[in-house]
């Protein structure tokens, strides 16, 4: 049996019915953290994504790059 709910939920926020804005502090404490992740970035972790922008290109040519890797296979094979 189904039971009702005597009320509706309520949320109450921070900014209390107003839109909510990001202090300067809170800008700044978001820098500081930001620039820490950015610093703590191995090298292994950015040649992963730059790995994955270069997999997201070729994903939409895939034609156009199968395409290129044979010619260029060709071309270093007519080399030899």
């Amino acid at each position: 049996m189904k039971q009702k709910l005597s009320h509706s939920p309520s949320w109450e926020t921070s900014s209390f019915g107003h839109p909510a804005e990001v202090s300067s502090h809170e800008r700044a404490a978001l820098s500081d953290h930001l620039g820490m992740c950015a610093a703590l970035r191995s090298p292994l972790q950015v040649l992963q994504t730059g790995a994955t922008v270069v997999q997201g290109m070729l994903a939409g040519r895939v034609i156009t790059s199968v395409l290129v890797a044979a010619v260029i296979v060709g071309c270093v094979w007519l080399l030899r």
